[in-house]
C-alpha cells in the first residue's frame, strides 16, 4: 500500500448515511488532520451551498471548512464558465445550483440562452421542462450536474437528478454533459484545488458506480468503503476492480 499526499472523500455513504454521521470516518478525518494530509469532501448533491455542506458536517464532529466542499453545482459552473465566460445559462435547479453559477459570473436568464444547465429540482414543473427544452432545440448546450438516477434517503431511494435529466434529454433527443461522479471533470477540478498529481492522490467512497468509476476514468486511485451502496459482492459484475476495498474507514493505514 503506497503513501497519499491527498484525498478526495465522498460524503453519503462514506461520511454520512442520511443525517446518521458513520463514526469510523470521524476518526478517518481526524486522523488526516493529524498527519497534515489536505483533503476535499466530494459531493454529487447539487442542491446544497458549500457552506451548508461543511456546517452539516461540523455537526457531526467532522473537521470541514467551505473551502473543503466541492460540489457538483460548482464543478458544473466551473465547467461552463471556463468554456464560455459571462454565458448565459438557463438553469433548472436549487439554490446551491443557482448560487454556484452566479458566483462564476454567468448570467441568468430564459431569453435565448447558450446553455441549459440541470440538477436536482425538487420543485420541477412543466413550464421549467418545456422552457429547457426549447433552449436546447433552439441550439442551447445542454449540461447537467450530474446522473445519478436515484437518491439515497433516511426513507428509501427517491428520484435522483439524472431521472428528471432524462425527461430533457429524450424530449430533444440530445445527451448531456455531464460533470458530477463518475465522470472525470469533477475529479479534475478537485485535484487542482488540492495542488496535487494523480499519482499522490486517493479518492474514497462507498458507490463503484460514482466514487470508484470517477477515479478510474479520471486515472487515480481508489477506495471502496463497505458502509454505503457497493457491497463486496457487487464487485463480482465490475471490469475493474478498486485499488483497495476495506470494511470501514478504521480499516486504513496512513
Amino acid at each position: 500500500m503506497k503513501t497519499y499526499n491527498g484525498y478526495l472523500i465522498d460524503l453519503d455513504g462514506t461520511v454520512y448515511n442520511g443525517t446518521e454521521k458513520i463514526d469510523e470516518a470521524v476518526d478517518f478525518v481526524r486522523a488526516l488532520n493529524q498527519h497534515n494530509i489536505p483533503y476535499l469532501f466530494l459531493t454529487n448533491n447539487s442542491t446544497k451551498h458549500p457552506r451548508d455542506v461543511a456546517k452539516k458536517l461540523q455537526s457531526m464532529d467532522i473537521e470541514a471548512t467551505e473551502a473543503q466542499v466541492l460540489t457538483t453545482s460548482m464543478a458544473t459552473a466551473k465547467y461552463v464558465s471556463k468554456r464560455h465566460p459571462g454565458a448565459r445559462v438557463y438553469a433548472i435547479g436549487e439554490e446551491g445550483l443557482i448560487m454556484a453559477l452566479e458566483a462564476e459570473g454567468l448570467i441568468m436568464t430564459a431569453d435565448a440562452p447558450d446553455y441549459v444547465v440541470m440538477g436536482l429540482d425538487r420543485e420541477i414543473t412543466y413550464e421549467k421542462l418545456a422552457t429547457g427544452a426549447l433552449a436546447i432545440r433552439n441550439g442551447a448546450q445542454f449540461v447537467a450536474t450530474n446522473g445519478d438516477i436515484k437518491l439515497p434517503s433516511e426513507h428509501g431511494f427517491l428520484p435522483g437528478a439524472g431521472s428528471l435529466i432524462s425527461v430533457l434529454s429524450v424530449t430533444t433527443e440530445t445527451e448531456p454533459t455531464f460533470i458530477g461522479k463518475p465522470e472525470p471533470i469533477m475529479v479534475e477540478q478537485a485535484l487542482e484545488v488540492l495542488d496535487m498529481t494523480k499519482a499522490e492522490t486517493l479518492i474514497v467512497g462507498d458507490n463503484y458506480y460514482t466514487d470508484i468509476l470517477a477515479g478510474i476514468n479520471a486515472g487515480i486511485d481508489s477506495l471502496l468503503v463497505y458502509t454505503g451502496v457497493t457491497k463486496n459482492e457487487d464487485l463480482v459484475q465490475v471490469k475493474q476492480l478498486p485499488t483497495y476495498t476495506i470494511q470501514s474507514l478504521n480499516d486504513w493505514n496512513f
